[in-house]
């Protein structure tokens, strides 16, 4: 359970990858229990702020906690579920051994072989997520969704207090997309949720804050966007307001006829 204080916490953090910079002043804090999405345009930053948030990226400067501790420190607390769920489709091995995965390194475990928690916590997960009958498949039989479904089920499997996925609605059919949507909200209390997201659809009404990134952060203890926030992430494009969790069309004013993220 989520208990309480600071889930996750950015003080002024400064990244940049080769001189140019990639995070300016990013600055916020996330309360135990919140579903946050992270939204913004591609090569904004986004990716950028969970790797760390995960700690496997170093600040150039400022302070980044999770629950009070750097991030790494506890590998127990945070879950993680990558991007693209379709790399290495063939390779030889199951959902369960998939998930199995996200019990390895966890405080206390000893040896290299999994012990019948580990399986019990695996086959839990995989519960959560309606995959315990394919537990034996190879994940090469698996549809894109339900791939992605696994790797979820991958992260929940240490019972993290924090879950971080990056663009986990990417290429998944719709019904499969509300389904997860879904879900993340139902165990938004047990733990943190956080989310990235390039596309605007992503926020439900089960989303209780939202951050949009594009070098700089501008958080919203809320589901709902300010019209200028967003032209300042976005640039004057079409985008979408999400209001109370119902999404309307915004057109902003277009200069010379291009987008300012084309």
């Amino acid at each position: 359970m989520a208990g309480k204080g600071t889930a996750l916490s950015f003080q002024d953090v400064n990244f940049s990858y080769g001189g140019e910079m990639v995070l300016q002043g990013a600055t916020f804090s996330v309360p135990p229990g919140e579903f946050l999405i992270i939204l913004g345009p591609n090569g904004g930053g986004k990716t950028t702020l969970l790797k760390l948030a995960l700690g496997l990226l170093f600040p150039l400067s400022g302070k980044i906690s999770i629950f009070g501790e750097r991030p790494g420190a506890d590998r127990g607390v945070a879950g993680y579920v990558p991007q693209d769920a379709g790399r290495n489709r063939y390779f030889p091995i199951t959902v369960l051994e998939v998930v199995l995965q996200g019990r390895i390194g966890l405080p206390g475990r000893r040896g290299i072989r999994y012990s019948g928690e580990d399986r019990s916590a695996a086959m839990e997960a995989l519960r959560s997520l309606k995959m315990d009958g394919m537990a034996g498949r190879s994940m090469g039989e698996l549809s894109q969704g339900q791939r992605q479904r696994v790797l979820i089920a991958r992260g929940l499997a240490s019972d993290p207090r924090v879950l971080f996925l990056d663009e986990p609605l990417a290429s998944i059919d719709p019904d499969t997309r509300d389904m997860l949507l879904t879900l993340l909200g139902e165990l938004r209390g047990r733990m943190t949720v956080v989310l990235v997201s390039h596309d605007m659809s992503a926020v439900s009404g089960h989303a209780t804050a939202i951050a949009c990134v594009n070098r700089k952060v501008f958080y919203h203890d809320s589901a709902e966007i300010r019209p200028g926030v967003m032209e300042q992430v976005w640039g004057r494009c079409p985008v979408e307001l999400i209001a109370h969790g119902v999404p309307h069309r915004v057109l902003a004013v277009h200069g010379e006829g291009k987008c300012d993220h084309d």
